[in-house]
């Protein structure tokens, strides 16, 4: 087990530094520079007065961006191993990134929590009850509505649900109530993006769920069950039902990793003032401290999810430790 965990280990970091070259060369290749970028925002980031070229100089200076790209590439993954994510220079002038994102931060959590706790229930009750009615028409009607989540995008969704729900119904409001703390007005314009969010990992975990429990309650080991004398819902309770969930763990935090992306898009659509909100703005005025901060911070959040997706199926599965021995 730890030889697999070390394997895992060495792909994540490797994974990490593949991630941030192309984030890096990406951002920089885009059209206009931070240069024209200063030169635009140079009220804001001057108090009012006009950027010179010296103030440009000392800048390009600071952060070595008068430098080649690999010098900049080495200067920065060298700061972020240091926890070092620099200043903002457009957006926030002076302000340190770390602090910038803090303050964007609490609703993105916000978000993502509650959808975790409303997706896990809801992608168990729908595999449980379309494994046990099989072949029914609340089965058939169910995978062909699980079978459309998983395919329409997010902001599909998000886009139907703000106009049928919100504009026509009225039931909930349009965007994000603008209430500085978590309240009941501010929560009850949460839940449509919650709602937006939670789709496809319910259709997910209840489609998995549902092929791995049909699978089991035909297996030799429900007829064992069955001949010792439980009854049938002791035996899919105590058997079936826990076979069938050890795939969901490593899955439950995958889905994670697709909220979180996925709540980047929702954030934009229902005008909620998260990490999303700050990342579009940074790239459009090439504030790039921020920029490669924030994608900085999404891809450790996915490899240290994908990590620990991987090593909890080894634990709970031996047959998955690709690099355990043999008699392991």
């Amino acid at each position: 087990m730890v030889r697999y965990t070390l394997q895992r280990l060495v792909a994540a970091i490797l994974t990490f530094f593949v991630i941030m070259t192309v984030i890096f060369f990406l951002i920089r290749a885009l059209p206009n520079n931070l240069i024209e970028s200063l030169i635009n925002f140079g009220g804001s980031a001057s108090g009012g007065g006009a950027v010179t070229q010296h103030t440009i100089d000392i800048i390009m200076a600071r952060f070595r961006w008068d430098q080649p790209l690999p010098v900049q590439y080495f200067h920065m993954i060298t700061n972020y191993l240091r926890l070092d994510f620099g200043i903002s220079l457009i957006l926030r002038p002076n302000m340190a990134v770390y602090e910038v994102m803090m303050q964007h931060l609490p609703v993105t959590i916000q978000l993502n929590f509650f959808t975790l706790f409303l997706i896990f229930p809801l992608g168990l009750f729908v595999g449980i009850t379309t494994a046990l009615r099989k072949n029914t028409a609340y089965d058939h009607t169910v995978s062909s509505l699980s079978i459309l989540f998983i395919s329409a995008p997010s902001f599909v969704v998000a886009a139907l649900l703000q106009y049928f729900i919100a504009f026509k119904l009225g039931w909930f409001p349009i965007i994000l109530a603008p209430e500085p703390q978590l309240n009941w007005t501010r929560f009850h314009s949460m839940i449509l993006p919650i709602i937006a969010l939670s789709f496809f990992p319910i259709a997910n975990i209840g489609r998995l769920l549902r092929a791995e429990l049909s699978e089991a309650l035909t297996s030799d080991f429900m007829l064992l069950a069955r001949a010792k004398g439980q009854t049938y819902g002791q035996a899919i309770t105590r058997h079936a039902l826990r076979v069938s969930c050890v795939p969901l763990v490593g899955t439950f935090l995958y889905q994670f990793i697709f909220m979180l992306y996925g709540s980047l898009v929702i954030e934009q659509i229902f005008s909620i003032p998260g990490i999303s909100l700050i990342l579009v703005r940074s790239i459009n005025s090439h504030d790039y401290q921020l920029t490669l901060a924030i994608m900085y911070f999404y891809v450790v959040i996915g490899l240290l999810a994908s990590i620990l997706a991987d090593i909890s199926l080894g634990f709970i599965d031996p047959r998955i430790r690709m690099g355990g021995r043999k008699d392991e």
